[in-house]
């Protein structure tokens, strides 16, 4: 009896043991596909979305995989990467700008697509609306139009007297932030002098014309491919000495003049909120599109003494952060 007893006991172990491995095997690790056109493998940004990502109980490698796809400055890599990403089958698509966005879009309708810095969402046909987005995608805009006004704003301020503004856009994502623009430039009684740029090859060529229009200063409309090759184009404001604002302070960081736009890293940490929830259950359609809370308006004092621009007392004051 005691024999049968330790068999029966020891079978119940055994049995307890295999039902915990095969629980512990069949439970999902969800699969996160992260596409960007960046450059850079390691930045703020991609810190920010993981670190907010353990904020709320996800740690990679544990609980978590993330896939990362990265088109290193070549926008034309973006599809095959979006499709390598769906045939992973991963679990949801974090993207990072319109194009990346865009890529997501065409290679699926049913996995679930968070974006980021993207602006006019809704214009651009990811969403059906910013409150009710509709489909598989939503995430988190950065009001590129709305921020484009200020950006003017903010130049000729800084430079009251001039009448003709050089604006670099990139065609691929920056059409309705062109448009604002040319808007904000009628009610300021500023010209404008439309530049295209959508590879590193057209910022010399920019910069050439914007010379020969007699540009008294220039305005760099966001994209991925400017922030990727954002050193070259620092350089190429310093060396015509025209004073350029930009969308994002990595530009003024680098070098740039000036610079106002959300609190990019902040946005990348807000999108771990999203994926926390589609992860438990939510619908991207039931999830409204975010607007940034935080802004950030930074001058380089440096950069303006060595191409000959006092920044007013009026502008410098509301700097959240200067660099001297």
């Amino acid at each position: 009896m005691r024999k049968n007893v330790m068999r029966l006991a020891l079978c119940a172990v055994l049995f307890a043991l295999c039902s915990s491995v095969e629980a512990q095997q069949s439970k999902k690790v969800p699969r996160i596909g992260y596409l960007t056109s960046a450059l850079d493998r390691v930045n703020p940004n991609r810190d920010a979305f993981r670190q907010g990502l353990r904020d709320l109980g996800w740690f990679e490698g544990q609980n978590i995989v993330i896939e990362y796809r990265y088109a290193e400055g070549k926008n034309e890599r973006l599809t095959d990467l979006a499709a390598d990403l769906v045939r992973l089958k991963v679990d949801l698509i974090v993207t990072t700008g319109g194009t990346a966005t865009e890529a997501a879009k065409q290679a699926t309708t049913l996995i679930p697509i968070v974006f980021t810095q993207v602006g006019a969402p809704d214009k651009q046909g990811f969403v059906a609306s910013l409150a009710r987005p509709g489909g598989n995608i939503t995430g988190l805009t950065n009001i590129a139009e709305e921020v484009s006004e200020k950006r003017l704003e903010l130049l000729k301020e800084t430079r009251p007297k001039i009448s003709r503004v050089a604006v670099l856009w990139d065609s691929a994502t920056g059409r309705h932030s062109s448009k604002a623009t040319e808007e904000a430039a009628r009610l300021l009684g500023v010209q404008i002098q439309i530049l295209e740029a959508t590879e590193r090859n057209d910022f010399d060529r920019a910069f050439e014309a914007a010379t020969k229009g007699r540009a008294g200063a220039m305005t760099v409309l966001s994209s991925g491919i400017f922030h990727t090759h954002r050193e070259a184009l620092v350089g190429l404001s310093a060396k015509n000495r025209l004073p350029t604002v930009y969308d994002h302070k990595d530009y003024t960081e680098s070098g740039g003049l000036m610079s106002y736009g959300p609190n990019v890293p902040e946005m990348f940490r807000r999108a771990a909120t999203y994926v926390d929830k589609i992860l438990k259950g939510t619908k991207p359609a039931d999830l409204p599109v975010e607007q940034p809370m935080k802004f950030e308006f930074v001058i380089n004092l440096k950069t303006a003494k060595q191409i000959g621009v006092t920044i007013p007392p009026n502008v410098l004051v509301r700097a959240d952060k200067v660099i001297r």
